[in-house]
């Protein structure tokens, strides 16, 4: 139950057009329930930029912000609010003088877009003559459509567990089969990268039972559960490999800890790879298989792990939360930690070279890719990167340009994925004689929009 005490669902179905919700938090999963053709916007209580919601949302291209305390007793149902997502402001019944200076600087921001995508066809080569190597990120079907808006070269990271979160019950291989075969054939030429299912934690499928945890983040959730689960797992390896047939595979597991896990993982897809060649069905031309590094113990096992994977992708999201035992949903310590510090790129740096020893490529995914200044940095480092913002995407590319043809730099890949709108990361409510303002730390785009609280 929300502020209007109706149920989730109630209000889902009811959404008015260019509604902006506000809640005082909510998991990826709730905010798949609502009509994103009508949802313009979300204003958090609690919740940071790197939270599941605030990923899925961008995916879906609509502007979140996170943190934003005590707004839910300010803003009543029908009330016009304008969602500043690129500063991470929500003013609460604005007048016409802040209205029309939004207004001004959307125009503006779309001046800016403009120019970086007119940058989107320049060859991202460096002084070297190193290619660096672009690729969104992909969820739905309906994110496919970016792939030839910004000329990327392919999709590095497919988020599989979307399309079983806008289910209402588990799709059964048959369905699962015919989304893959959709995502690879508009694909055409260009790689895929599936991560197999990355549920549990804030990710939850209504029709799978939930355990309660005290921290979730750590629990049972993706290759754990899949593990555990083996049937869950072997379905969707089965319809991969079917959608793939003839065409080349790129499978990839996440929240591997140990390499055991990834060996079991990776023994389940062989059983099925080896099904089908028994059944005498066709099989993919090529499979390629890797997998996520976000837990820091598997950094000490990449002598053992490096030989059995074809390409590791970090995610630094999580890698970030575990690397410094803070919890990446909390507002409070969303900006305390610097993914620039000296640990956190000294474990990089020496990621990358036992990946570059062992002739593997490494990619990251995750907020740390999508800012101009940390993508540039580690592009220094060799590291590919996806990235999951449009704005802040096409700005990390066209600096990624400039500065490839400044500097040299030794071979690596560079991915970008377009989601939307960056999330606010913490807010404290202050008074404006412009309606009310409440300001979060945060980056992205809003709108003027109408509020619904729910």
């Amino acid at each position: 139950l929300h502020l209007t005490g109706k149920p989730m669902h109630s209000a889902a179905e009811n959404l008015p057009e260019n509604a902006i919700l506000f809640a005082r938090s909510m998991g990826p999963a709730e905010l798949l329930d609502y009509d994103r053709r009508k949802l313009q916007g979300v204003v958090l209580e609690e919740g940071s930029s790197a939270s599941h919601v605030a990923i899925v949302a961008r995916a879906l291209s609509i502007p979140v912000l996170g943190g934003v305390a005590g707004v839910i007793a300010k803003v009543e149902p029908g009330d016009t609010v304008v969602v500043d997502g690129e500063h991470a402001q929500v003013f609460v019944r604005p007048v016409s003088d802040v209205i029309t200076a939004f207004h001004q600087s959307l125009g503006l921001r779309r001046a800016r877009l403009a120019k970086y995508a007119a940058q989107r066809d320049d060859p991202p080569v460096t002084r070297d003559g190193t290619r660096i190597l672009l690729l969104v990120n992909a969820g739905l079907l309906i994110d496919l459509s970016h792939l030839d808006e910004t000329r990327a070269d392919g999709i590095g990271l497919y988020r599989t567990e979307l399309q079983f979160m806008v289910r209402p019950t588990m799709p059964k291989a048959e369905a699962q089969t015919a989304i893959y075969r959709r995502v690879i054939e508009q694909a055409g030429d260009r790689p895929v990268v599936f991560r197999t299912l990355d549920i549990g934690g804030d990710k939850v499928l209504p029709y799978l039972v939930k355990y309660p945890e005290e921290n979730p983040a750590m629990g049972w959730r993706a290759i754990r559960l899949a593990l555990d689960r083996p049937a869950l797992l072997k379905v969707q390896l089965r319809a991969l490999l079917t959608a793939a047939e003839g065409r080349k595979l790129h499978v990839m597991f996440p929240m591997i800890a140990e390499v055991d896990e990834f060996r079991r993982a990776r023994k389940l897809l062989d059983r099925e790879v080896q099904r089908l060649v028994n059944l005498r069905k066709p099989v993919p031309e090529s499979i390629a298989v890797g997998t996520m590094l976000e837990v820091p113990a598997l950094a000490w096992q990449l002598s053992s792990l490096l030989p059995l994977v074809d390409f590791v992708s970090i995610g630094s999201n999580d890698l970030m939360q575990f690397l410094f035992a803070t919890d990446r949903g909390s507002p409070k310590m969303a900006d305390r930690y610097d993914p620039l510090s000296p640990s956190m790129l000294g474990f990089l740096h020496w990621v990358v070279q036992q990946c570059r020893a062992a002739n593997k490529p490494i990619t990251l995914c995750g907020e740390m890719g999508s800012r101009p200044k940390e993508a540039m940095a580690l592009v220094g480092l060799g590291v590919g990167l996806h990235m999951d913002e449009l704005q802040q995407d096409l700005a990390a590319a066209a600096e990624c340009h400039a500065t490839g043809r400044r500097h040299h730099r030794e071979g690596g890949v560079f991915q970008g994925a377009v989601g939307a709108l960056a999330a606010g990361r913490g807010a404290e409510p202050t008074p404006s004689g412009a309606g009310e303002r409440l300001a979060a730390r945060g980056a992205g785009l809003g709108g003027y929009r109408h509020a619904i609280v729910t």
